[in-house]
């Protein structure tokens, strides 16, 4: 997700689950050939299995960015074909190339070529007025023929003409039994589903349809404690810590944030809502809220919301 699931977010997101992929924030083609390269492909060790997510349409630029990423180790190579943002409408990537999978094969051909690990699509079931139930199949076996064999299937169409990307999230209707036929019709394709998933129990009931995965993204970055800590039963493991041990786990984390010159905020942004729904979670969201972004701002503050959380529990 855009300008959400960065290195610190991962970080902590990795805390509670051992099993599940991440997913960086999707990354252009061109930003990784003439950005900040660290800033924007670097992560720590202990992220794995994590996956890069590319946006672009050019082949020749999206190789490069393959090429030039290959020695960060990640463990997939994304390219996004779902994102509605006006963003990447306006550079003719993300969502808008459902229009053209013939482009998105020759992109994935490209980048297969610059590395071993398994380049991965994922797309929508359309956009504007196509017809899903037609669209989405022969997009599939467009792309699978240039040797993509796994794709995350956001199950709503993109509605590129009239809706906000926000709008776009929320108003198309959900369609999860077309995912399903998609794999029942490609079964030796792997075919993960995203989309209004906003519980591990939807998960498992999806799952058990047959299909081989499920991607949460908005749901696991506001209540992370409750998709992500059960999350590795899916795999037949334990749960992971509980939030309480998540966050003394991130104190010694953003000590060292904090001691290289950068900003609480940056890190705890992404925690607010680790205690989501349990007594404390308003006025932890508060303190960091407030106090977080403030310039000098340290652990006291992040003690302090932690402090509240405990004093709710104990009452």
């Amino acid at each position: 997700m855009m300008d959400w699931t960065d290195q610190h977010c991962r970080y902590f997101h990795r805390l509670m689950t051992r099993n599940a992929m991440l997913y960086t924030e999707m990354v252009t083609a061109p930003a990784v050939i003439h950005g900040p390269r660290e800033r924007l492909l670097g992560y720590g060790g202990d992220e794995h299995p994590v996956a890069l997510q590319l946006g672009g349409s050019d082949p020749q630029e999206l190789a490069q960015a393959v090429r030039l990423a290959r020695p960060y180790g990640y463990d997939e190579v994304n390219l996004n074909v779902g994102c509605p943002s006006d963003r990447v409408q306006s550079g003719c990537f993300g969502a808008v190339l459902m229009e053209r999978p013939q482009l998105v094969a020759d992109c994935v051909r490209a980048m297969q070529a610059e590395t071993d690990v398994p380049v991965t699509v994922k797309c929508r079931i359309g956009v504007d007025d196509q017809d899903p139930a037609t669209v989405l199949p022969a997009f599939l076996e467009t792309v699978a023929g240039a040797g993509v064999s796994h794709f995350i299937i956001h199950a709503r169409k993109a509605w590129l003409k009239g809706l906000s990307p926000k709008e776009n999230r929320e108003v198309p209707p959900l369609d999860y039994p077309l995912v399903v036929r998609m794999k029942e019709e490609f079964p030796e394709l792997t075919v993960c589903i995203n989309g209004g998933v906003a519980s591990l129990d939807l998960a498992r009931d999806l799952l058990g349809q047959g299909l081989d995965g499920v991607m949460i993204g908005r749901a696991a970055y506001h209540d992370p404690a409750s998709v992500l800590i059960g999350a590795d039963a899916l795999w037949g493991d334990g749960p992971g810590p509980d939030a309480f041990e998540v966050a003394a786990v991130m104190r010694p984390y953003i000590a060292d944030h904090l001691a290289a010159g950068r900003r609480l905020h940056q890190i705890t942004r992404h925690m607010l809502g680790l205690f989501h729904g349990r007594p404390g979670a308003r006025a932890w969201r508060r303190v960091l809220s407030e106090g977080a972004s403030r310039e000098g701002a340290g652990l006291d503050v992040f003690n302090a919301a932690l402090a509240e959380v405990e004093n709710q529990i104990l009452q």
